[in-house]
């Protein structure tokens, strides 16, 4: 009986360390840098979803069917409590998003696999996403109420939804007619998406590296050792063309602005407002090489301000940006971006007007040219060959009274 017993209980433990085993082999761990941090996450992993690399409506039905029984809840809460604890705009938890579904399907491997989970992840934290198929591609868009001008967008019910990953197939993109909604109810993607940035990441200080700019003013050169990060460049890789109110309104990382910010303040303290206008006018025409967009991209592509600092070339609207936050940040007038046939320009609004100016809704606003013209032009300029062209107030700017 005493063999037996220790027979027994010999089988036992071998059963269990074997369950035990299974178990192990069944939870994956994932882990991967997130900015300033480390975004880690099991699954199990015959959770793991095969899909055919090339979609239909039918295995969109499957994916989405076994995803919604398998425990994705944990991985789904861990997404909404990071956005959350980290307060995320929505394009910046995009790109968590896309680094987890990376993890889980390596978009290499099978981009249909890939951008499945990237819309299940989404819609199950509350996003109203959408799947179409057609011509052997897997298009996916996102309800957006913005102004977006540079991406394919699709209409259901006279709702607009944005194409998320329309650079991936670029010229092989199809009229929106080749391309049916594959029709899935997920009750709690409600939520529109916004492309809206108004708070950068926080990254990790390490990760920056030093970049020396200098521009000549009143016949001295002025140095500047910014800390500039290449995960911004990341950011924006595929951000599309958002409204200027967005766009300008884009804000400089931690450290870059650290960097940056109180040198100016302190190179400003001795000049009035008008000399410190034209300073930071200056740095902006002249610390950065000049090249048109077509030039350099064959397309219209907007810098937000840390990556025209970032970059050695940048064009009129990059300029635009950068000066309008340098402006708003240290001195925070009222501004006007002003839209030309082809060149963005930016007025200021001073105690008094200075030179040509612009009146809007009865008040004056001075020229301050921040890109290069054949002419140096100064505070209340403008270029001749714009000065009997058509223009268009396409952002006003009204500093908050506190």
């Amino acid at each position: 009986m005493k063999n037996g017993i220790n027979k027994f209980s010999f089988i036992s433990l071998v059963l269990l360390s074997l369950f035990s085993s299974l178990n192990s082999a069944q939870a994956q761990s994932y882990a991967f840098e997130f900015f300033d941090g480390t975004f880690n996450f099991n699954i199990d992993s015959n959770s793991i979803i095969k899909t055919p690399s090339l979609a239909t409506a039918q295995s969109v039905k499957d994916f989405y069917n076994k995803a919604n029984t398998y425990n994705y809840k944990t991985l789904i809460s861990l997404l909404s409590d990071y956005k959350k604890k980290h307060n995320l705009n929505d394009w910046i938890f995009y790109q968590l998003i896309r680094k987890t579904a990376e993890e889980i399907s390596p978009k290499a491997e099978n981009y249909s696999q890939y951008t499945l989970y990237k819309w299940f992840l989404l819609t199950k934290c509350g996003y109203d996403a959408k799947i179409a198929v057609g011509d052997g591609q897997i298009i996916f868009y996102v309800k957006n109420d913005e102004d977006i001008s540079d991406i394919p967008f699709f209409e259901i019910d006279s709702k607009k939804y944005m194409c998320l990953n329309y650079h991936d197939y670029g010229k092989l993109f199809k009229q929106a007619g080749a391309y049916k909604q594959v029709e899935i109810s997920v009750p709690e993607a409600t939520h529109a998406f916004s492309y809206k940035v108004t708070r950068m990441p926080d990254f990790k200080p390490d990760n920056y590296k030093e970049k020396d700019i200098q521009f000549s003013y009143k016949q001295k050169i002025n140095h500047f050792k910014l800390k500039v990060n290449d995960d911004v460049e990341s950011i924006f890789k595929n951000y599309p063309i958002v409204d200027f109110e967005t766009y300008f309104n884009i804000p400089l990382s931690r450290e870059t602005y650290s960097s940056l910010i109180p040198v100016l303040k302190n190179n400003l303290k001795n000049m009035n407002q008008k000399k410190g206008i034209d300073y930071l006018m200056q740095f902006t025409r002249y610390a950065f090489l000049y090249e048109d967009d077509a030039q350099k991209f064959g397309k219209e592509k907007r810098y937000s301000p840390e990556q025209t600092l970032s970059n050695t070339i940048s064009d009129c609207d990059d300029r635009a940006a950068l000066f309008f936050f340098l402006v708003k940040e240290i001195y925070n007038l009222p501004m006007l971006a002003v839209l030309y046939p082809k060149h963005l320009t930016i007025a200021v609004q001073f105690d008094q007007p200075i030179g040509n100016s612009i009146t809007y809704k009865g008040k004056k606003y001075s020229y301050c040219e921040p890109t290069p013209q054949i002419q140096n032009l100064k505070i209340g300029q403008i270029s001749n060959s714009l000065k009997d062209k058509k223009y268009e107030i396409v952002y006003a700017y009204e500093p908050i009274k506190r």
